[in-house]
């Protein structure tokens, strides 16, 4: 499993080409069965004890219903670590953003439970106090993900859209990005992922996901990768200055963000 962890993925010219008109790809066998059930145990059982969520479902917010969200489990443990730091994972992102090498923002596991509800329409990098456009999210099913259990929608290309990027993830992102969509020709895209697909999609791409309407779980976990040369920039709203505190700790605003939370990992 380490083996594949750390081999280059055939990445062809034209799946470059697609991310860079898009900013979304999926991407197959990444990752095979084998090594997705191993790293499955480990995520789940880290999930199940880090998780405060306390609310029953009904109880919950729009943002409280969509996933449950454990950060940063490299920290946490040696297994999870060795995905995180993947080079495989980590040498398609930097292919894919067309930058020299990539290092990690935060991990994050996404579990939407039976029953869970949309996450809905918005754009990632509204959170983040990064400098530029050059981010992307790994977006990794540890099992395959029908239609019904709520796997990613993207609107390809509208990277392009400032409207909508100053919204949190909420019913009113929800509604005023969907309605901003309909009004361009933009494809929306929603597919299943099989065992071992990989989606990889930028912090500006608006994208969303619908309802697990099954009785198990949607596992996911997700890493997300910056350009290696990122500059911090000063935070444009609350939620971008709670992530420099929580996982740009040490770094300055105006140079490269080289912290000890952040390895290079390609």
């Amino acid at each position: 499993m380490m083996d594949l962890l750390n081999q280059p993925y055939p990445l062809t010219q034209e799946a470059i080409d697609f991310y860079q008109k898009n900013r979304y790809i999926k991407l197959k066998q990444v990752l095979d069965a084998s090594t997705l059930a191993y790293y499955e145990t480990t995520i789940s059982k880290q999930v199940a004890r880090l998780n405060q969520q306390a609310l029953q479902l009904d109880q919950r917010d729009t943002y409280g219903k969509a996933f449950l969200q454990i950060f940063n489990l490299w920290l946490e443990d040696d297994t999870c670590r060795a995905l995180v730091l993947s080079k495989r994972i980590g040498q398609i992102a930097a292919a894919l953003m067309q930058v020299e090498g990539v290092r990690l923002y935060h991990d994050q596991a996404l579990y939407k439970e039976a029953g869970g509800g949309i996450t809905p329409w918005h754009a990632d990098q509204y959170y983040w106090p990064l400098s530029s456009d050059k981010t992307i999210t790994a977006w990794i099913p540890l099992q395959p993900v029908p239609l019904e259990m709520g796997p990613l929608e993207f609107s390809a290309g509208s990277h392009q859209i400032v409207e909508g990027r100053e919204l949190s993830i909420s019913d009113t992102s929800e509604q005023k990005i969907a309605q901003r969509l309909r009004v361009t020709d933009f494809a929306h895209v929603v597919e299943p992922y099989e065992l071992g697909e990989i989606s990889f999609h930028s912090g500006w791409v608006f994208h969303r996901a619908g309802a697990n309407q099954t009785n198990q779980t949607r596992k996911v976990m997700t890493m997300i990768y910056m350009d290696k040369n990122m500059v911090l920039k000063a935070p444009e709203n609350e939620n971008q200055r709670k992530d420099l505190e929580k996982w740009c700790t040490g770094a300055r605003i105006g140079e490269v963000i080289d912290t000890p939370l952040n390895p290079v990992i390609v």
